[in-house]
């Protein structure tokens, strides 16, 4: 039997693909499209796998039926996350309906489907919980997500195995490198005070003070975590915001990100005040194409991954920031 991780040379795939190997698991079919980043590839060269398959070649195999009968579970991260592309019917064509064929497949066969759902499809309102009330997307990427979300609730009652789709918020860690501009900020800020001497970050909008807009930072070790409990709670299924259910700032990150480069180089804490002071901070002003798209405050409702029996921890901003710092660092030397 095979595990299926799509988008498994990305970020949060390639992380589960090292996770499942990490507990034994090497018989996992990685699916990506390596067409416009073959880069990509480097996330999976201390990993496992039994074949790779191109994400186009992939949905053909499933309707011929190459896999009918042999998978364990398919773990779907594959899509398109850039919040700026433009081109709906790309984006509504690789993060939808690719979705619906491997739902439809798992559905026929009885295979657990997780899959990557996010945070985006809140858009600017400031509740963050499961429900359609709450969900009013800014841009084609949030709405291709919230179109597959939709199609699941009213597939809901007649499902034949485990659906869980993970709505997550901004997550940050390690293996995000190939991503460029959308890589997290704890990345850029890592790049960019080794670089420089200093981070940049947006002034404020939407009333919040410079550096001071809100969101919910999550660590890709807390992602793989919830998709492994998933995993080994097949009877567990639903829509979960994962996130951390604390809102920081940009602020936030931009410390822990100098602090923890500073004391790897024996040098002591600052506080924000002392680092705006010797401009180790400094702010850009707001891109005018994002303006109307941006979501400046993000907190995960976190009430319903609690209630199907998720108990453990989220790392904080600080925890977070520093591991994945140190580990940018040991990658580096």
């Amino acid at each position: 039997m095979y595990y299926v991780v799509t988008g498994a040379a990305g970020f949060i795939g390639s992380n589960l693909v090292k996770a499942l190997n990490e507990r034994g698991e090497t018989n996992i079919i990685a699916v990506d499209n390596l067409g416009n980043n073959a880069d990509k590839f480097r996330n999976l060269t201390d990993c496992e796998i039994a074949d790779y398959i191109d994400k186009e070649d992939f949905v053909g195999l499933l309707q011929d039926g190459s896999f009918d009968g042999i998978l364990e579970a398919v773990l779907h991260e594959g899509a398109c996350s850039d919040t700026m592309e433009t081109n709906g019917r790309y984006m509504m064509e690789n993060n939808y309906r690719y979705s619906l064929e491997i739902l439809n497949h798992c559905q026929n066969e009885d295979v657990p489907f997780l899959y990557a759902s996010s945070a985006s499809v809140y858009g600017g309102g400031g509740v963050f919980k499961e429900s359609r009330e709450f969900e009013s997307p800014l841009n084609v990427y949030a709405y291709s997500k919230f179109l597959f979300d939709q199609v699941v609730r009213r597939r809901w009652a007649g499902r034949t195995s485990q659906i869980a789709g993970f709505r997550y918020f901004n997550v940050y860690g390690p293996r995000e490198q190939h991503k460029g501009r959308m890589a997290s900020v704890a990345y850029h800020f890592f790049n960019q005070y080794r670089a420089d001497g200093y981070v940049k970050l947006f002034e404020g909008c939407d009333g919040y003070a410079n550096g001071g807009q809100l969101r919910d930072f999550v660590s890709v070790e807390d992602v793989v975590k919830v998709n492994m409990h998933f995993l080994d709670h097949r009877g567990k299924s639903g829509i979960f915001n994962l996130g951390t259910g604390s809102a920081q700032s940009f602020n936030d990150v931009a410390m822990a990100t100098i602090n923890t480069l500073r004391a790897a180089n024996s040098e002591g804490a600052l506080t924000l005040e002392q680092m705006h002071q010797q401009q180790l901070i400094r702010y850009i002003p707001f891109p005018e194409q994002l303006k109307g798209k941006y979501q400046s405050y993000t907190q995960a409702d976190m009430t319903a991954l609690r209630e199907v029996g998720y108990e453990q921890p989220f790392l904080t901003v600080e925890q977070g920031t520093a591991r994945y710092v140190n580990h940018l660092l040991k990658r580096s030397t």
